[in-house]
């Protein structure tokens, strides 16, 4: 059993080697232990055992690129991140993919109300879309693209050529300066 500074160690020659030899046999020696753990990640939150076996596999293609991009000191936590926020991406994408059939009942339900009847509904879009404009640009563009866009970080890091710490940065400040905003406005 190896201990955790071996490990480490392992997985940084390994990584060392791969980046210089661009040898995939390498890369898969180094995934090869944690392919359990992406899988229980994966089972974790896809929660379907062949899609996450296709996640595994498509983790390490997306690995063959990343992995050249980013120095890592720590593997194994670095690989369960990227594991965990390419789950959470699918799960997102998809989410917006999926379409539920709306059934008559509810169709017909005496209680529905249309946005004619919602006037509170209207003034509190009008009032977002003032906020909105209160805001730096670099924020109301990034909160435009995560909220209303559904883009994901990295397709907002390459909308705007900011990097990630950034964008998560403005969208964090620029959700904040809105929720002040409207509770300024009543």
């Amino acid at each position: 059993m190896q201990s955790e500074e071996q490990r480490i160690s392992r997985d940084e020659e390994l990584i060392a080697l791969y980046k210089k030899d661009n040898d995939i046999a390498i890369l898969g020696k180094l995934y090869d232990p944690y392919m359990p753990l992406i899988y229980g990640v994966c089972l974790k939150y896809l929660k379907d055992r062949e899609e996450s076996k296709d996640a595994v596999m498509q983790i390490f293609e997306k690995l063959i690129d990343t992995l050249k991009k980013h120095d890592v000191s720590n593997f194994k936590s670095w690989l369960y991140t990227l594991s965990r926020n390419y789950c959470l991406m699918k799960l997102r994408s998809e989410k917006n993919r999926h379409f539920q059939e709306i059934s008559p009942a509810i169709m017909e339900n005496d209680g529905f109300s249309h946005l004619e009847n919602e006037p509170d509904l209207e003034q509190n879009v009008s009032k977002l879309e003032k906020c909105l404009e209160t805001l730096v640009p670099d924020q109301k563009r990034c909160v435009r693209l995560f909220y209303l866009e559904q883009k994901c970080y990295k397709e907002i890091e390459t909308a705007t050529g900011l990097d990630n710490n950034k964008v998560k940065s403005h969208i964090q400040n620029g959700k904040r300066n809105l929720k002040i905003c409207m509770e300024r406005n009543g």
